[in-house]
């Protein structure tokens, strides 16, 4: 049972203690130290004194303001500026919610790179590349095939 005593007093340490003094060490080189044990033999000493805060009894830093409203800044709504924008190497035919629309919808759309054909459709059976256009071919499945053909900046012309 003295277990139960200590914990109990240890609990009741931080109530007790509403004022406490600590030792405020400074070295030569202008390091402070606050501790409650000695300052080092080396070391400049000084008392500081420590007051908790308790919620009741806090006094205001500020004396308090008049609360008055002030008229609000007249301001016109502005278009946004457009500083940059991203431009594919399909020249940005279509809009980027178009492009999301048809990868989500498994659609082939004028203006989609090659990577959105594969984000929607997967990898391709075979690839054919001829002169300056090159051509995906999507085997039957589900009664569904394809043949996508890129111009030579690997951008869709068109489904055959």
């Amino acid at each position: 049972m003295p277990i139960c005593r200590y914990l109990f007093l240890l609990f009741c340490l931080p109530l007790c203690a509403s004022g406490q003094t600590v030792h405020r060490c400074e070295d030569a080189a202008g390091h402070i130290t606050f501790t409650t044990l000695s300052c080092k033999p080396q070391e400049s000493l000084s008392l500081q004194q420590i007051h908790s805060f308790t919620p009741d009894t806090s006094e205001p830093l500020l004396p308090e303001t008049e609360h008055r409203s002030l008229p609000l800044p007249k301001t016109r709504r502005q278009e946004p500026t457009i500083v940059g924008q991203f431009e594919d190497s399909c020249a940005n035919v279509i809009s980027a919610r178009q492009r999301r629309e048809a990868i989500m919808n498994k659609r082939i759309v004028a203006g989609m790179s090659q990577q959105d054909v594969e984000s929607a459709l997967g990898k391709p059976d075979s690839i054919k590349i001829r002169n300056s256009t090159t051509r995906y071919t999507y085997k039957v499945k589900n009664g569904r095939g394809a043949e996508i053909v890129f111009d030579e900046k690997g951008c869709v012309k068109g489904k055959s």
